[in-house]
């Protein structure tokens, strides 16, 4: 490796001040309350307890993890408390080896079990079944296997929305969306401090703890979290293309460090979401869950998200036929509706801005131009046909 390789790896990492050790360890401390469905009852787990069990149990079963990582949101807040996000999931990476199907199995496996552990103390656990535990306390389980990406999710449910996510990570080409949430932290040294140590932590004596920015300069990360600033590169690359989280991004106060370059990249950020996303009724049901999972206690932040994502839509998309944006233009108008609907906040008739296409019937004599309208979700089972209807990106 030469000496600018190693220079450049070098700029990825820092050490972590006292004060972001101790914000750490509150984190890995606080008991999250995981809800089951039906009759089950909700278990208390600390962050720091889950980690030292999944892990002792995958080393028992002959899994190497190589180390353990907070990621996301929380390891922003851990770096700069006030970075106007807050943090809601608790993203913990597991860094193992998934060769075939048997090893992600065996994951899985492990992770069911170990709920067995965090049951309250006189539930009977014998007739309890690992696909009893998934339906009733995991939320999402994610695989992915291909030529560059080979890691595996498990979301386990908390009714707040702060779910904890366990990811096992063999290989991931994308780590990041944008440069304030590429921070990971390995917990690694604090753990292992936990196990050994009898001394409490103090300012003098602390483990040292490391942080990471995927994005490539953790310096530069950092400014961009403190001063709020969007960046990020090759949004193409990421699925969905970022786009929901940049309209996020604008409604919580951050600001691109370049108009004109997020400008360009705001069509590569459309552009990918409507490949992922093609259909009207995965693109309903992936907005209806955004809204649902990252503004839990920021309701009121909706209805502004809404109208961004409008807003960049009716820019920046280049790679729909007519009648496709406007569809996808007319669903986002009718969801910021609804979110107003539902906080009995609809404004007054001067205030609202309604998008239509009139219909042939109009132009007919007898056609009555006063009418009642009732709002109602758009028939997504009217669109879910698929049309050969991309046009080339210029």
């Amino acid at each position: 490796m030469s000496s600018g390789d190693t220079s450049d790896q070098a700029r990825r990492f820092c050490v972590l001040s006292w004060d972001q050790v101790q914000r750490l360890d509150s984190i890995l401390g606080e008991a999250v309350p995981i809800h089951g469905r039906g009759n089950f009852p909700t278990l208390s787990m600390r962050p720091r307890q889950i980690v030292q069990v999944v892990r002792a149990r995958l080393e028992e079963r002959g899994v190497c993890v190589k180390d353990v990582r907070l990621n996301g949101s929380a390891a922003s807040h851990v770096l700069h408390q006030d970075t106007g996000l807050g943090y809601k999931d608790l993203d913990l990476i597991f860094g193992v080896s998934l060769r075939d199907d048997q090893a992600f199995r065996l994951v899985k496996d492990v992770v069911l079990d170990c709920l067995l552990d965090f049951l309250p103390a006189g539930v009977s656990k014998e007739r309890i079944t690992a696909l009893t535990l998934k339906e009733a306390y995991v939320q999402k389980l994610v695989k992915v296997c291909n030529d560059t990406d080979r890691w595996s999710l498990i979301s386990l449910s908390n009714n707040t929305g702060k779910n904890v996510e366990l990811k096992f990570v063999d290989s991931l080409r994308r780590q990041f969306e944008f440069s304030v949430d590429s921070f990971q932290i390995c917990l690694d040294s604090l753990l292992l401090f936990d196990r050994c140590s009898e001394t409490p932590m103090s300012e003098s004596f602390h483990p040292t703890v490391i942080g990471e920015s995927v994005y490539g300069n953790f310096k530069e990360a950092m400014e961009h979290l403190c001063q709020r600033t969007i960046a990020t590169r090759s949004p193409e690359e990421i699925r969905g293309g970022g786009l929901l989280k940049y309209c996020h991004l604008l409604v919580r106060g951050f600001r691109p460090s370049s108009e004109a370059d997020m400008k360009q990249m705001q069509r590569y950020m459309c552009s990918r979401f409507f490949i992922d996303f093609p259909d009207i009724g995965e693109q309903q049901r992936k907005l209806e869950a955004y809204l649902q999972n990252h503004f839990v206690g920021m309701e009121h932040k909706r209805y502004e998200c809404l109208m961004t994502l409008h807003q960049v839509v009716n820019e920046s998309t280049v790679c729909l036929m007519g009648h496709e944006r406007r569809q996808t233009l007319s669903l986002i108008s009718m969801l910021a509706l609804r979110v107003l609907a539902e906080q009995n906040a609809i404004p007054t008739v001067t205030n609202v801005t309604c998008y239509y296409q009139p219909a042939p019937y109009v132009q007919d004599i007898n056609f009555s131009n006063y009418y009642i309208a009732h709002v109602q979700p758009p028939q997504v089972s009217a669109c879910s046909n698929s049309y050969q209807t991309w046009l080339p990106c210029s």
